[in-house]
């Protein structure tokens, strides 16, 4: 690691993976090769996630990534930036008796991405997916004897034991900096992170598949290396035609990202 490299960003390393250290100072000194003043202006500045929580995403062994979901940035909101994409940490309970929680409505990508598992489940009629439709599903989640996940622990959870490593395009949110300029500084961080997966993959096994969001995170497209791997794009989650997204659909379906492992037990 760089001297230049500020010590905030170093200590973050803890909730990383060891797998993945000389990968993250590879980034860190990338975007301070980019930009010598990006990292220093940074470390003395605002930002989210912040109580060391930047790496929190990395905590996987490298070796167990089979997906790269690629968001946009932290949520705007210290509660639920955890450095970790989308997974808000304000939500706890995923429902409610009328349907989805008040939080996980609060969050609304969170919200489409729920309702595209439920459509890709069988559980809820494309047709139908707000009001009156979700009072039964919840319900039923959350009767007894119910194998439904409950928390957005239990998702996240459910996510990892799938091989998901959930990043953002950008890895931190400034409220006075524009999320498309933050993600360009980030970039030569995740060009780093590509060529670590590709470098030190599992051998005999494909490289993982780009699960990117929105076109933020599609500017993944202009690193060289992102041709070397499977993609699978669609809207950010944000918009309610994601809900219905085909690729998607097809993507999560065979995962039964809402039943609960053993994990999740």
């Amino acid at each position: 690691m760089s001297t230049m490299i500020p010590a905030i960003f170093c200590d973050a390393f803890v909730l990383a993976h060891p797998s993945w250290h000389p990968i993250l100072s590879a980034g860190l000194n990338a975007i301070h090769a980019a930009d010598p003043h990006y990292l220093s202006a940074l470390a003395g500045d605002d930002f989210l996630p912040d109580q060391g929580r930047l790496f929190a995403a990395f905590a996987q062994p490298l070796g167990a990534v089979r997906y790269v979901l690629v968001g946009e940035g932290p949520y705007p909101r210290q509660e639920s930036a955890t450095g970790v994409c989308f997974m808000d940490g304000a939500v706890g309970p995923l429902w409610i008796e009328t349907g989805l929680s008040k939080q996980v409505n609060r969050a609304t990508s969170l919200r489409n991405f729920v309702k595209m598992l439920l459509v890709a489940d069988g559980r809820l009629a494309l047709e139908k997916t707000t009001g009156d439709a979700l009072a039964p599903v919840a319900l039923k989640a959350r009767s007894m004897d119910s194998t439904t996940i409950q928390t957005l622990g239990q998702l996240q959870e459910n996510l990892i034991a799938n091989g998901f490593l959930l990043l953002n395009a950008t890895l931190v949110y400034r409220s006075h900096v524009v999320p498309g300029k933050e993600a360009k500084a980030w970039q030569p961080f995740l060009q780093a992170v590509l060529t670590g997966l590709l470098t030190h993959g599992v051998s005999g096994l494909p490289p993982p598949t780009l699960v990117l969001w929105g076109k933020i995170a599609e500017r993944l497209n202009l690193l060289s290396i992102a041709a070397c791997f499977p993609k699978a794009v669609s809207e950010h989650p944000y918009n309610l035609s994601f809900i219905a997204n085909p690729v998607m659909g097809a993507l999560f379906k065979p995962m039964k990202l809402l039943e609960k492992s053993s994990a999740s037990k």
